[in-house]
């Protein structure tokens, strides 16, 4: 085919689709690039995600399109699953197999106390965010501070590590399962592990696989994805209300409808479930159950937060 041809290929517009879709990003890749690839792969108009993952995890990555873009943030809170393998008796500058060793000891636990050590991290902790972060300080990454061979005070912050267990151990790897709230970074919970254990470790391999409700069981890889034909990437797609399904439901009649999707507040009376706490729902029109959008219940309230444009 001659340049010129090339050039008259008509271009394929991009299309409005709305959902979630589950990704299984590959290793190397950024959050960012993986994103740029699914968008481009399925022609949507407007992409989003639900918080990153570094190049070197693997894993679950919602992405968002269209108007589930606008719920993006509600997952950004949600508990995170991973499975992760830390290598005992060797410590990195970043934490983890990307970074240079700067220390190594021998490994003279046994599996016993690897386990003994690990349950220590179980519930609330003060976790030291590693300087190799894009955590900001003074406007500027803490990694380029790390870069510069600079290191910085850092306050440690509480995080919740729900469940931490072990799926195998070679020592000196160790393989382990953990779910932990938002902020915790897994590779710094590795060295604090090997710390415990007095022969320092870094992580391995990270593999993310629960993001709040969402699996990765359900997840598509973009290899898969380019295979798929138009409609089958697009039956790939999860309802927008996906990333909201920790959110209790209220379903409103045509007329509380109505004023709701006009931004105005309601009287939790006008709403068909009143039985509600304070905080966050989702809220569907009780005609054909679609989603309207997400409010602030509160105080009798019904406020509306984010609304859903095109029906769903």
């Amino acid at each position: 085919m001659s340049g010129s041809e090339k050039q008259a290929r008509p271009k394929i517009p991009p299309r409005a689709l709305d959902g979630v879709l589950l990704l299984d990003k590959p290793l190397g890749l950024s959050s960012n690039d993986a994103l740029i690839k699914a968008k481009r792969i399925s022609l949507a108009k407007k992409v989003g995600h639900t918080g990153t993952l570094d190049p070197l995890a693997t894993g679950l990555l919602p992405l968002c399109f269209g108007e589930a873009t606008k719920f993006s943030k509600d997952l950004l809170g949600a508990d995170k699953t991973y499975e992760a393998t830390m290598r005992l008796g060797i410590r990195t500058m970043t934490g983890d197999a990307e970074g240079e060793a700067i220390d190594t000891r021998e490994v003279t636990c046994d599996e016993p106390a690897v386990v003994e050590a690990m349950q220590q991290f179980i519930g609330d902790i003060l976790q030291v965010p590693p300087m190799y972060s894009a955590l900001k300080r003074d406007g500027k990454p803490l990694y380029e501070y790390a870069r510069a061979g600079q290191t910085v005070e850092r306050e440690g912050r509480q995080v919740a590590i729900h469940v931490l267990q072990m799926i195998a151990c070679a020592l000196p790897l160790v393989t382990f399962r953990v779910t932990c709230s938002k902020g915790t970074y897994v590779r710094t919970l590795a060295e604090d592990i090997g710390a415990t254990l007095g022969c320092g470790a870094h992580l391995t391999a990270l593999r993310r696989t629960g993001v709040g409700a969402l699996t990765l069981e359900h997840a598509v890889t973009l290899d898969a994805l380019a295979d798929l034909n138009e409609a089958e990437r697009d039956a790939r797609l999860q309802p927008v209300d996906a990333l909201l399904s920790t959110f209790p439901a209220v379903r409103l009649d045509d007329e509380a409808t109505k004023r709701f999707l006009h931004g105005q507040r309601l009287r939790l009376a006008d709403a068909a479930n009143t039985r509600l706490e304070d905080g966050h729902v989702r809220v569907y029109a009780q005609e054909g159950g679609r989603l309207l959008g997400v409010a602030e219940a509160g105080e009798g309230v019904l406020a509306p937060e984010r609304l859903i444009v095109t029906a769903q």
